[in-house]
């Protein structure tokens, strides 16, 4: 008995580091043909339509998501603003909190949803329908002309959408906290600007890059490794999804904890209120 738990706890194991090195793998051929063939024409022509994938069609749903987040922010925070008579403060922790942790995740988890699953759907239907093998067969590399510019779609327009996320998190905060709940206009935005500075908005920017090259890794890897048939292709679809959410999770984590030491270690302690 405790022969076959070990056994099984190994097996698993090796199967889950195989796995990771399949993607590190994938991901290092990616990143290969990116660097050396990123700047082509060939690839730019590639990229327009995933651009429009990526970018334009998932403008509406970022736009709510942003505007939205702001606006739940702004009537939970009010309450305990006003007890201590601090509402005017409250543009500060509302935007900082957007900029620099909500904005980017929601929206990186939100182009999960939408680009990764569309992605993976669409690679896993071509391979099951063996049309990665017919690339293969004419000399063409399926990363080089699939991937790549998935994934630079991803990495150029994750950031864009990132700050269209907070430029509507933020003005939606405003709007129900000034106009709605009462709060002076002109000092809201005086300790807004008194608590967030550039580098926080930065922070936000730079993570949402390294979210977007998770998407469009793992997106495309559950693609190219789906299983057969329609049941194999829905499973990638999910996998993709539960897969890039934890992904941007830990990168968040990471990046919050060496972003943060970096700031400190660079322009030191600073007080939320300036």
């Amino acid at each position: 008995m405790p022969i076959g738990i070990f056994e099984t706890v190994g097996r698993r194991t090796n199967n889950v580091l195989a796995l990771f090195g399949d993607f590190f793998i994938f991901a290092g051929h990616a990143f290969r043909w990116l660097l050396t063939t990123g700047i082509s024409r060939k690839t730019w022509r590639l990229l327009l339509p995933q651009m429009f994938e990526v970018g334009v069609k998932s403008v509406g749903v970022i736009a709510v998501t942003g505007a939205f987040i702001g606006m739940v922010m702004a009537i939970e925070s009010f309450n305990q603003f006003k007890a201590i008579g601090q509402e005017e403060r409250m543009g500060s922790i509302i935007n900082l909190s957007v900029v620099k942790q909500i904005g980017p995740v929601l929206a990186a988890v939100m182009l999960a949803g939408r680009i990764g699953g569309a992605l993976t759907a669409e690679l896993g239907t071509m391979n099951v329908t063996e049309q990665l093998d017919a690339l293969r067969v004419m000399g063409a590399d399926p990363i080089r002309y699939l991937v790549v510019p998935r994934l630079l779609a991803c990495l150029l327009l994750t950031p864009i959408l990132t700050i269209y996320s907070d430029f509507l998190g933020v003005l939606g905060g405003w709007f129900i906290a000034v106009k709605t709940l009462g709060v002076p206009s002109f000092p809201y935005w005086q300790f807004s600007e008194q608590g967030i500075d550039t580098w926080q908005i930065m922070e936000g920017i730079v993570k949402s890059v390294f979210f977007g090259g998770a998407i469009g890794l793992i997106s495309c890897y559950k693609g190219f490794t789906c299983g057969a048939g329609a049941s194999g292709v829905g499973r990638a679809c999910t996998e993709s999804f539960v897969a890039s959410l934890i992904a941007i999770m830990i990168l968040n984590f990471f990046f919050a904890k060496l972003l943060q030491d970096l700031y400190i270690a660079i322009f030191g302690m600073r007080s939320l209120f300036g």
